[in-house]
């Protein structure tokens, strides 16, 4: 019986301490894998826009990190939004840049998004910009 209490010990000791190891493993991955990618604004409002004048806005950013960055994918939500994006590796302590063209054909509000992928970022970033189109007179 005793015999079996101690295994019973030694298993749980065990579970216990692989959970806890496995924990502090993501913990550390998880920082170690911080993104390096610093967006000046991940939302830009625009305001007020004439119907039918094409209307860009640039979002633009810093490599925090020690290694080059990529953007390796950029893809408007849309047919209304042209892209445009720094083509180049961006160098630590660098800016980059990703500019939205919005055709502002239709009138009213709108929202609209861009997503970004980059080779130091698992997931990519959704980047927003909003205002409001003005018929014309």
């Amino acid at each position: 019986m005793k015999t079996l209490k101690l295994t019973l010990a030694i298993v749980a000791f065990g579970l216990v301490s692989f959970t806890s190891a496995t924990v502090v493993k993501e913990q550390v991955k998880k920082i170690a894998n911080a993104s390096t990618v610093v967006w000046k604004s991940e939302t830009i409002e625009v305001g007020e826009i004439p119907q039918g004048t094409p209307k860009t806005i640039e979002f633009s950013f810093k490599n925090t990190g020690n290694k080059s960055v990529l953007i390796t994918n950029v893809k408007p939500a849309c047919g209304c939004t042209a892209a445009d994006y720094t083509k180049e590796a961006v160098a630590p302590g660098k800016m980059g840049y990703v500019k939205a063209t919005y055709n502002a054909a239709a009138a009213g509000a709108f929202t609209k998004t861009i997503t970004v992928t980059t080779n130091a970022e698992e997931t990519p970033k959704v980047l927003t910009f909003k205002g409001t189109v003005i018929a014309k007179s």
